[in-house]
């Protein structure tokens, strides 16, 4: 019989009604109550590291997360996270990073509305997961929402309401699940390299969303004040001509931090070379630039390279595939 750790960390999924609104309440034991049919058939042990509504998770719970599988690996066939929806993409885009080379599954996922309401996708998604994670052929960090597999650098929450909440953006569904059954569409990677768990990130990362006409008093207090920021640019990519000679200032005195280049646009990705506004300073600046990268895989990405600075170079890394992160380079 598999063993899953299920790792409970509130969310939706786990909410019931209070005066102030849905609150996480439902312990992991419980959630696995609805879903008993599924959770008999294998051995599950439960945790709960956090329980919070996933606008409140923040890096440090990333970290949590990551030391307790490290603590746990050993231990079990496949780990499932429950998870509120808002702030999932990020924490499994933050995991796919901190967790690398992994041949146990470790899936992300959650419910848009409580598991013990009478018509709820919570259920459906949960007994998904476990599903997956029991499963031979399942490796890696993944989301197992609406019956879909996403590769967990891929997701973006696109809806607010409704049950398929995420999308795979610039790159296909891994697999299906329908009735139990998996469908996979792309086999999962099998690592040759040892697994690598890093438990720490640099916090002290910022996203400018670019907007026309910003005054560029706000790119000189991201300079001074972090040590990587991200862009986040109109269509392929580019800097105004009314901040460029300051952002360029900016980049030659501060050369030290880490410039990451992204884009406003959710599919297809960046391209600077195509419009004077973004080669111009491609060719006089050195920095990063996402590509077809969501923009939470950049900033997971970016935390990442900062904090183990010592072990990584980073351009090799930056545009090294790394849980399909980025193709488009």
């Amino acid at each position: 019989m598999k063993k899953v750790l299920l790792i409970a960390t509130g969310g939706t999924i786990a909410s019931r009604k209070g005066t102030g609104g849905l609150t996480p309440q439902i312990s992991p034991e419980d959630l696995l109550k609805y879903i008993e049919p599924t959770a008999k058939r294998f051995n599950i042990d439960t945790i709960t590291p956090f329980n919070l509504d996933s606008t409140n998770v923040t890096p440090k719970h990333w970290e949590e997360l990551a030391l307790c599988i490290k603590n746990n690996y050993e231990k079990y066939d496949g780990f499932v996270i429950t998870h509120g929806t808002d702030t999932l993409a990020y924490t499994a885009a933050a995991l796919s990073y901190m967790i690398q080379n992994s041949n146990k599954p470790i899936i992300i996922t959650g419910a848009q509305k409580p598991i013990d309401f009478d018509d709820t996708d919570a259920r459906n998604n949960l007994s998904d997961s476990i599903i997956y994670a029991a499963d031979d052929k399942s490796r890696g960090v993944v989301i197992v929402f609406d019956g879909k597999v996403i590769a967990a650098t891929r997701a973006k929450k696109v809806r607010t309401k409704s049950y398929n909440a995420f999308s795979s953006i610039n790159y296909p569904f891994l697999a299906a699940i329908f009735d139990g059954k998996i469908i996979r569409y792309i086999p999962c990677e099998e690592y040759s390299e040892s697994l690598k768990i890093y438990t720490k990130i640099n916090k002290n990362v910022c996203l400018l969303k670019l907007i026309p006409g910003m005054d560029e008093k706000l790119l000189k207090l991201m300079f001074e004040s972090y040590d990587g920021i991200i862009i986040e640019s109109f269509g392929v990519g580019g800097v105004p001509d009314y901040i460029k000679d300051t952002f360029i200032d900016l980049c030659k005195k501060y050369s030290e931090k880490m410039v990451v280049m992204a884009t406003q646009v959710t599919h297809e990705g960046s391209d600077m070379a195509v419009y004077e506004v973004g080669a111009d300073i491609k060719e006089k600046l050195t920095f990063f630039e996402t590509h077809d990268m969501t923009l939470e895989s950049a900033l997971a990405k970016t935390m990442w390279i900062l904090e183990n600075k010592d072990d990584l170079k980073r351009e090799e890394i930056f545009y090294k595939t790394i849980n399909y992160d980025i193709l488009m380079n």
